[in-house]
């Protein structure tokens, strides 16, 4: 029980940071570095998405 509630949970962190980076490319000069960052973050919790699947 405890593992679906973390993988919502990541799941949830996945989507906010996308909606983030959706919004700083839609503004007339995002700032590259916040968008650099933003996917990095991103990129770590699909790794941490993926393992868990693999493990299950």
């Amino acid at each position: 029980m405890a593992m679906t509630a973390h993988v919502d949970s990541l799941k949830s962190k996945h989507a906010d940071l996308d909606a983030k980076i959706a919004d700083e490319e839609r503004r007339p000069h995002p700032d590259e570095a916040a968008l650099h960052e933003l996917k990095k973050q991103k990129l770590r919790i699909k790794d941490e998405l993926a393992s868990l699947e693999r493990v299950h």
